[in-house]
């Protein structure tokens, strides 16, 4: 019986459960397959994301850097011109308020006949004398002026009017020869010819404003391309035309120190008061020109080793030695001045 109950018990099948195993197996290898996929791909994506944020973020600070330059300057440059514009519309409504105050809107009763007075004299100032010219009585007015050139540039003012921009070295070059030299005397270039010419320019509109239309200039250049510069110069310093050229007007332009010579001694005889300009590239002084009471000489910084000019043409002396010698008569010769 017991033989029998042994052979009727099952015994277990391993061939079955090893297949199980097997495919359970399989199973998570391939879900463990595929969340690995899942990530890689989260991760690839990650990776793209941080590079578009920081190509973002590079645009971002491009376009910061762009606001604060290009912007930044435009309205600074707008900012300049309204500047300027409200500058000039505040000097047009004084001028206009002033108009209106000496205006008599309401009539006055008829006054009382009185005797009529002895007109009062002129405060004008008088012409300088040579051997007794000082601005020393004038230093205030010239310091007011000088100071409203530096501070208050005024860039559409009427003609002789200085327009452009005036430092601080500028004004002390002016200041040095009105005071110091007394109105005549030798002033270091400033190293170029504008800034010579923003100089005599200043010079120039003070004694305009002191003087009035008494003031007239006789530049002397040995050369006529610089004298084409002086005119430019005094052009776009002065607000000045081609009307105020010519030698019965406001400027005279002369590459010949004789002619300039009896220009002025004519202009000294008819009340006026030349101011000789002698240009830096001048070698040497025309004896004659020093007795002028106004004389503005620029001489070249010793300290440069070379000039910012080139060297003075001799274009007297060529013609002398190329042209046939002609008469010309001592009334001709001093009208020989550069209307340009």
């Amino acid at each position: 019986m017991s033989d029998a109950n042994q052979e009727s018990i099952p015994v277990p099948d391993e061939t079955g459960d090893r297949s199980l195993l097997e495919a359970l197996r399989s199973s998570f290898e391939q879900l463990a397959a595929a969340q690995q996929a899942q990530v890689a791909s989260l991760e690839q994506q990650k990776q793209e994301l941080i590079g578009a944020i920081a190509i973002l973020e590079r645009k971002k600070e491009r376009l910061d850097q762009e606001m604060r330059t290009t912007y930044a300057g435009q309205s600074q440059d707008v900012a300049v011109r309204l500047q300027g514009f409200r500058d000039y519309l505040v000097g047009s409504l004084q001028e206009l308020v002033a108009s209106v105050e000496r205006l008599e809107l309401v009539p006055q009763p008829p006054a009382a006949p009185v005797e009529p007075l002895a007109p009062a004299p002129m405060t004008e100032p008088e012409a300088p004398n040579l051997t007794e010219q000082s601005f020393g009585d004038l230093r205030q007015r010239v310091e007011q002026l000088l100071e409203r050139y530096r501070t208050l540039p005024d860039y559409y003012g009427p003609p002789w009017k200085l327009r452009r921009t005036f430092e601080l070295v500028h004004s002390e070059r002016v200041a040095n020869w009105f005071f110091n030299q007394a109105g005549r005397g030798a002033l270091r270039s400033m190293g170029t010819r504008l800034q010579n010419i923003l100089v005599a320019s200043a010079a120039i509109s003070i004694l305009r404003t002191l003087y009035g239309e008494k003031v007239r200039v006789l530049v002397l250049a040995t050369a006529p391309e610089r004298l084409g510069e002086w005119r430019r110069g005094f052009q776009d310093c002065l607000g000045l035309t081609r009307d105020h050229f010519g030698p019965e007007k406001g400027v005279v332009l002369y590459e010949d120190a004789e002619p300039l010579v009896l220009k002025g001694d004519r202009l000294v005889k008819e009340g006026m008061m030349p101011l000789v300009i002698l240009d830096e590239a001048e070698e040497s002084i025309d004896v004659d020109l020093l007795r002028f009471p106004l004389l503005i000489a620029y001489g070249r910084d010793p300290e440069r080793a070379k000039a910012s000019y080139p060297p003075p043409y001799r274009e007297r002396e060529s013609r002398e030695s190329r042209d046939e010698p002609r008469e010309r008569s001592r009334e001709d010769s001093r009208d020989r001045a550069w209307d340009w």
